[in-house]
């Protein structure tokens, strides 16, 4: 069995995005910056306050950054997606996702029952929010 969870690359804005998230999202943060991980003698000077390693946890979701990933500035192709019953909740946190960057489908009802939306958020990763009847 496996548990799968998001990292995503970053440009020196591992940081800011992280704390983006968790206000959108909630939870905990854990950042390790290049100047407090055992690597930083071979890191140049001006690297030394990037993330090398942080995480997001919130309830079930763990989401993962690095300034040091080595694929930053590709397309992003992957989409986050967030699945709920709550939709007073998947309002707040898509709304909260998607200022400073845009709607690409707004939240609203879906052909299956649910409501669905997507986004792409300031830093360029793409969500989708699914909010599923309740069961029973």
């Amino acid at each position: 069995m496996f548990t799968l969870h998001p990292y995503l690359g970053f440009d020196g804005q591992a940081r800011e995005a992280l704390e983006f998230y968790r206000s959108c999202l909630g939870g905990t943060l854990d950042l390790m910056t290049v100047a407090d991980s055992p690597v930083a003698a071979q890191i140049p000077a001006h690297m030394q306050e990037f993330i090398l390693h942080g995480s997001l946890t919130s309830g079930a979701l763990t989401l993962s950054a690095s300034d040091m990933t080595e694929d930053v500035g590709r397309t992003h192709s992957v989409t986050l997606a967030l699945t709920t019953h709550d939709l007073g909740h998947a309002r707040q946190v898509f709304g909260s996702l998607s200022q400073g960057g845009a709607v690409t489908h707004p939240l609203s009802p879906s052909f299956w029952g649910g409501t669905f939306g997507q986004l792409t958020d300031r830093y360029g990763h793409h969500w989708m929010m699914n909010v599923l009847p309740q069961p029973g």
